[in-house]
This record gives C-alpha cells, structure tokens and sequence, in this order.
C-alpha cells in the first residue's frame, strides 16, 4: 500500500496533465510484453516495418521486465499539454549523473541492466544525447502523425470527463474513480501495490505544498508513482476509453438513418457514441480532416451534436436527439 496525504491547499492544488512523451515512453511497454495491451496490436502490426530503422536495442532496453521506466524519462509536466519538442528538450538537460542514478533504480540492480545500458553509462552524457535522439526518431517515425492524434482525443475526453465528476461529485469521488487500486479517505488517497510485478519501493508520501499532477496514459493496467518518492508528486492512471483505440467504424445497420442523413454522416453519428475530434473521426474512416468537417457542421446545424472547445482543439458529441436517432 502506498499513501498519499494531502491537506486541503493540497487539494485545491492537485491538476490535470497528458504528456505526448511519457505516451511515447510508455508505448515501449507494447514491445515488452504486447499481450497485456490489446488494444494496440492493430498500431504494432502497422508500425512493426518502421522500427528495423530505429535504435531498436536501446528503446526496449528502457522498460525493466517489471514494466518500471526510469523517472527522468517521466518528468511530471509543467502545464496541462505540453509539446513533445519541448518535454524532449527537458530530457536532453537532464544531469547525466541523474540517468545513470534513475536506470539503476529502474532495474534494481547494477547487474541486471541490459548491455547496451551498461555500456551506455560509462559515458551517460553521451549515452543520453543518443537516447533522446531515438526517442525522437520513434516518435515521428511511429507515432506522430497517424498514431497520436486519436490517442490525443482519448486523453483529453479523459480529462472532459473527470472534470465533470469533479465538479458534480468533488474529489472524494473523482480521486478513486481514476482506478480500481485507489481508495479516498481521511484525507489520504491510497493506492493498493498487491498487484505490482515487484514490491512497491516505498510506503508514503506528504504532498506537502506541491501539488498532484494526475496523468492519464493510454499504457497501464493501474494507477501507478514514480519510483523516486523525493520528486515532485505524480500519479498515472489508465486513460478511460483507451480500448476504443481498436475499435475499427461501425458499419451502417440501420437504413432508416442511412435514408435520413447518408452513409458518411450516419456513421459520424453513430462513431461519436464518445465525444471525438475531427482529427480523430479523419484518421478512424480513412478520410480528410475537411471532408469530414463538412458533414459536422450540418450535424450540429441540425442540432445532433454539441461541439466544445478545448485549446485549439474542438470536440464533437451527440445530443440527445442524436442518441435518439441512433437508437
């Protein structure tokens, strides 16, 4: 069990984040041990041809058997949606003494850290400089274009989501609904560890002033912190919706609504059973962002769908009126 006790300031302090490079780390969890992510074998089977290119050796060689990351590849984010340019630079800055301290700690021991890892910390500066350089070869090669914008949408339904249980229900409710290991009482939020692959390396922490970040990741089975419970404190938690990243378009059943609307937009409709951003409904049918706008707008105008903004992206969900048309 580990414990985490908060204050009330540490509530009124405690935030919201995704981070494209954690996502981009934890995805090498996938090539590990790809039978606990099933939802991502449609994007392994597709990008499995681009990684004979990549440092192969050294990426896999940053996930422990037991699934722990180094925490320098882990910072806690320093705003809500950061770029992954710029989280990228903040790993490149990291003290080599740090990446050699946190590869240990990751694996446990000296000795069971992979060769190329060893070899690599003989000179951690250098070492460093060429696991930034993969890290940022895998993520435009695998994951920038066509992978991250519906893993995107995912995280920041996640984030529409607990916001509104946060402000119909409050914390109390909010903070164990994240995942089935938490539990919320006392002012202490309890993560369950009987289900770790390795013993939890430690028992407690004291927000104490600075603030939880709440990361939602697309890449684990549980709500999980960071190995080193002397850094800024950090909780990720499986992402909701993350299984809808297999899901291929419904087929159109239902030809009173084909009749109604045409087959594109009824399958827009039926596809936003979960709010979704244009983006994402392009890359979901194959089609362009613009094609696909089109039939969105006629969709709101005729009041069966709401759209939000969030940043620079707008979110699409059906009304009750286009739940109803669906059914």
């Amino acid at each position: 069990m580990i414990e985490f006790r908060f204050t009330v300031d540490d509530l009124a302090t405690t935030s919201f984040a995704y981070s494209p490079l954690q996502e981009a780390v934890f995805s090498l969890r996938c090539f590990n041990d790809p039978a606990r992510f099933p939802h991502h074998r449609p994007w392994l089977r597709r990008i499995r041809p681009r990684l004979e290119g990549l440092d192969g050796e050294l990426l896999t060689s940053l996930v422990a058997p037991w699934m722990w990351i180094p925490d320098f590849l882990t910072p806690r984010p320093d705003r809500a949606r950061p770029a992954f340019a710029d989280e990228l630079d903040r790993i490149r800055l990291t003290e080599p003494d740090v990446v050699a301290a946190d590869l240990r700690a990751a694996y446990r021991s000296e000795d069971a850290l992979p060769p190329v890892v060893a070899r690599g910390l003989v000179r951690p500066d250098r070492f460093l400089t060429r696991l930034a350089d993969a890290l940022d070869a895998y993520w435009h090669t695998c994951l920038a274009a066509e992978w991250w914008p519906r893993a995107q949408s995912v995280l920041e339904a996640d984030l529409a989501h607990r916001g509104r249980v946060l402000a119909e229900r409050g914390a109390a409710e909010m903070l164990p609904g994240l995942d089935a290991r938490l539990t919320w009482a006392d002012s202490h939020l309890r993560l369950d560890t009987r289900d770790f692959l390795v013993p939890a390396p430690w028992a407690g922490m004291s927000i104490a002033g600075r603030g939880m970040v709440l990361l939602p990741t697309l890449f684990a089975r549980g709500a999980q912190p960071l190995i080193d419970p002397t850094r800024p404190p950090l909780l990720i938690y499986p992402a909701r919706g993350r299984a809808t990243l297999a899901e291929q378009p419904p087929p159109v059943v239902g030809q009173a609504l084909v009749r109604l609307l045409g087959r594109p937009r009824a399958r827009l409709l039926l596809l936003l059973a979960e709010p979704a951003s244009t983006t994402e409904l392009a890359h979901r049918l194959e089609v362009t962002p613009g094609a696909v706008s089109q039939h969105l707008a006629i969709l709101h105008d005729a009041g069966l769908l709401t759209r939000t903004r969030s940043g620079r992206t707008v979110r699409y969900a059906r009304t009750r009126l286009g739940d109803d048309l669906c059914r």
